[in-house]
């Protein structure tokens, strides 16, 4: 259980600085602009957060009965994301 909890944070923080370190919307269309806008960023933020609760929702099926969640839970995990993107948002915005 400890490995599958591992290796979906390190899937997490990998998937939420995914928008700030590829050019391409969606992460597979090609590039009309020279540059990605922040709101294609923040799109693509935003998908990748219900692909990886997704991804966490199969592997709690698998590991254990599912848990019913209520709002406050989505609310806190959107916002872990968002902190865990924080380093790409870095990079992209304020260190270049």
């Amino acid at each position: 259980m400890n490995a599958a909890v591992i290796s979906l944070l390190v899937l997490a923080v990998m998937a939420a600085n995914l928008p700030f370190l590829i050019e391409r919307p969606l992460l597979v269309l090609p590039l009309r602009s020279a540059r990605k806008s922040f709101w294609w960023r923040l799109l693509e933020l935003v998908i990748l957060y219900f692909v990886i609760g997704f991804v966490a929702r199969l592997l709690e099926q698998k590991l254990e009965p599912l848990q019913h969640q209520h709002w406050e839970f989505y609310t806190v995990t959107a916002s872990m994301f968002a902190v865990l993107a924080f380093p790409g948002f870095i990079w992209r915005y304020l260190w270049r």
